[in-house]
């Protein structure tokens, strides 16, 4: 078989349009191992290239647009100028990617450098109630990104048809942290960051990433040394605009909790929109300081929900209330309430206040412990609510597992003043 006829079988056979005798003679020189002669394939050699070919049996392209139909948002150019509204995204699917190809030659690049094994550092909110990162010695098993390289996406190799799925394009670039968060004011793009590279970032690059993070996403995963299912502290990637923050969710604790908790607002529908002051440039953020006064009265139905003798085998539990805003630096602070002794229906009545300088993004974070002098102190009950959405009054407020589940029974009696 020479190249002509090579051509025609691309062409007629494989419905490769667009083959040219230039390509056609290309793969018989890239496949000159299997070739007996220099007029091209015999039959033995055509068929095992045939047999070695990458060319899959279904188009990535068509296999999509089968599954999802009008539910997948294709661009209508090469490259986003600008993200689409999420009312026009309802129901629809988007893709962000980078195709398979790339990735690969990216892992190598990944495999070939040499990377940083600094500490982390996190932010001692609640004074290591967040995991502290400190804690990790050995950053060397970081997760691999799917994000190096984004010139790759420009080069002809990448199929056309696959191509024109990808909305959002994902890249790092080739350079360090300024080209990553350099703005195209042409084209949006998405970037992401394990955990210590955005801890690291928000030390040097501050504001940049939330420019960046105006016009384009920014996603925050987890470091691969995780083997735990543990997490980090989200308020990190929140406070400087990041739209989606990756977090191992079948664990537990009070990072999750925070996680859980950021989320129980506009309904629980699990989007919330950013803080104006971090979607345009311009806005003053630091207003006057806002009070939020929270009273504990009382609470009730841990004799419903639990054991007699889970926290205590002889007498009823005492116990006590840890209540604390999570947010930005200046914000952030953890207070305690006295013990009540032997009470199933503890009445606290203790008023805290919280000074807020960024109300937006501030999380209340409220515990109830049982005091035990042998022992560890026994956890009884949690939950986390965003202040911004916190209705003033007297307001019965359930409580939730380690988990996450709801108890059925328990709950607090709290009175919020002004936000």
């Amino acid at each position: 078989m020479t190249a002509d006829r090579l051509q025609r079988f691309l062409v007629e056979v494989q419905n490769e349009d667009k083959a040219t005798v230039d390509e056609a003679e290309a793969i018989m020189a890239n496949n000159s191992s299997l070739m007996f002669h220099r007029k091209g394939f015999n039959v033995d050699g055509f068929f095992r290239y045939l047999l070695g070919s990458s060319v899959p049996v279904l188009s990535p392209h068509s296999m999509v647009h089968q599954i999802f139909g009008n539910m997948l948002f294709t661009p209508d150019k090469e490259c986003l100028e600008e993200f689409p509204s999420p009312e026009s995204l309802k129901k629809r699917f988007i893709i962000s990617t980078k195709p398979p190809k790339e990735y690969l030659k990216a892992e190598k690049t990944k495999d070939k450098g040499n990377e940083s094994h600094e500490k982390d550092s996190s932010t001692s909110a609640w004074g290591g109630e967040i995991p502290n990162a400190l804690d990790d010695k050995d950053d060397s098993d970081e997760d691999v990104s799917d994000d190096d390289g984004d010139d790759d996406l420009q080069t002809g190799d990448v199929a056309p048809e696959y191509k024109s799925l990808i909305a959002i394009h994902a890249g790092k670039g080739k350079g360090g942290l300024d080209d990553w968060l350099k703005v195209d004011p042409d084209k949006v793009r998405r970037l992401s960051l394990s955990e210590n590279e955005l801890e690291k970032a928000a030390k040097t690059h501050g504001p940049q990433i939330v420019r960046f993070t105006q016009r384009n996403i920014l996603r925050v995963y987890p470091k691969g040394i995780r083997f735990d299912s543990s997490n980090y502290n989200p308020l990190v990637g929140w406070m400087h605009g990041a739209q989606m923050v990756a977090f191992n969710m079948q664990g537990y604790g009070r990072s999750l909790w925070l996680m859980q908790g950021m989320f129980r607002g506009n309904g629980g529908c699990g989007y919330i929109k950013k803080p104006d002051f971090l979607l345009t440039g311009g806005h003053e953020v630091f207003d006057p300081r806002v009070e939020l006064p929270v009273t504990i009265y009382m609470g009730e139905g841990w004799y419903y929900d639990f054991k007699h003798t889970h926290f205590d085998a002889y007498s009823p539990p005492d116990f006590y209330v840890r209540i604390g805003i999570a947010g930005v630096p200046a914000d952030s602070i953890m207070k305690k309430s006295k013990s009540v002794e032997d009470s199933w229906n503890p009445a606290w009545d203790e008023e805290f206040e919280f000074a807020l300088t960024v109300p937006e993004l501030a999380l209340l974070r409220v515990e109830v412990h049982e005091n035990d002098i042998s022992e560890a102190d026994d956890f009884a009950g949690q939950t986390c609510l965003p202040v911004r959405e916190i209705n003033k009054g007297i307001r019965p407020v359930p409580l939730y597992s380690q988990e996450g589940d709801k108890y059925p029974s328990v709950k607090l009696l709290m009175l919020f003043d002004t936000v």
